[in-house]
């Protein structure tokens, strides 16, 4: 008598119609390629040149006390008898300076990366300061309606007549008014990120506002009512995360137009001092020996925010192609 072990042996027609083991979860490499945002990126080979070029400057910012090859702004580092040096593949020119010097004998490579952190920061910090007011204003005006959104708005309106210039030159004026022993070096980077921030608002007031108009009669916002949720609740727990969206736009052009505004106020005298420049007090020194031959104490700084410029724009115009559904 044959041995068995208990069990049902399965038969051909069962073992073929089992069920097929269920394949494992897409990677992330796969789930990335299948977003639509990742696809339109790598699908713009101008798009993808424009975040190198962003991610390169950034990071050259970023790392500029290790990357530059000495401390433009240290006295002691800085000898006036290598002033006016040419770029090391120009006849006259030194191994020690890649780009040359400019008048005070800087070297130009490490003033550019210093520069560029100077503008990089100052921009960033008043499109924040510019986004926090113009969300809270809008969320504002949008939820409550009636005359505070008429105020709210007609002050913006008011505030468009005013050009970043003259918004610097009043904040200049308020702030020594108010700190009376402070001197314009000290105060010259608190200025421009008001100035900066009072200058851009309104935008992002004004779409938050139209976005926060629509969302507030839907009627998720009307059960939080009915819960008892108050106003201010409901306005940061429900419309803002529904409304924030086009703001990440907003905030990508905005850098480009902030880095190109302070060096406007800088170039013009507004800005920083020649001891702490960014690039727009570069360009401001380096346009005063440009006739003399000097060319590169101004090319480099104003090629360096050219490329930055053009690349965060170039960035800002593919997300808001990307995140608009009327494209797809």
């Amino acid at each position: 008598m044959p041995f068995t072990t208990g069990e049902k042996a399965e038969s051909p027609a069962e073992a073929a119609s089992a069920p097929a083991p269920a394949e494992g979860a897409p990677g992330l490499v796969a789930r990335l390629k299948d977003n639509d945002l990742v696809a339109s990126f790598l699908a713009s080979k101008m798009t993808m040149v424009a975040a190198v070029v962003t991610v390169v400057l950034v990071a050259a910012a970023l790392f500029a006390p290790w990357i530059a090859p000495t401390d433009p702004f240290d006295p002691a580092k800085v000898d006036l008898l290598d002033s006016h040096l040419p770029p090391r593949w120009v006849e006259g020119g030194e191994a020690r300076f890649l780009l040359g010097t400019d008048d005070q004998g800087r070297d130009l490579f490490s003033a550019v990366l210093y520069g560029l952190r100077v503008s990089l920061l100052i921009g960033a910090l008043g499109v924040a300061f510019a986004a926090a007011i113009g969300i809270t204003l809008g969320l504002v005006a949008g939820y409550v309606g009636g005359r505070v959104d008429a105020v709210i708005m007609r002050i913006a309106d008011v505030q468009l007549t005013f050009p970043a210039i003259l918004i610097a030159l009043l904040v200049d004026g308020v702030v020594h008014a108010l700190l009376k022993g402070a001197s314009r070096e000290d105060t010259a980077f608190g200025v421009l990120v008001l100035s900066i921030g009072l200058s851009f608002w309104v935008q992002y007031a004004r779409t938050i506002r139209g976005s926060t108009l629509v969302e507030k009669n839907k009627d998720y916002i009307q059960a939080a009512r009915l819960v008892g949720l108050s106003p201010v609740l409901i306005m940061m727990r429900h419309v803002l995360p529904n409304v924030v969206g086009p703001v990440l736009v907003i905030l990508t052009i905005n850098l480009g137009l902030a880095v190109i505004t302070e060096a406007t106020l800088s170039f013009l005298g507004v800005g920083l001092p020649p001891t702490q420049p960014s690039l727009g007090t570069l360009i401001r020194i380096g346009q005063q020996f440009l006739f003399s031959g000097e060319w590169w104490i101004v090319a480099f700084p104003g090629v360096t925010l050219a490329g930055l410029v053009l690349a965060v724009n170039l960035l800002g115009d593919w997300l808001r192609d990307a995140l608009n559904p009327k494209l797809r």
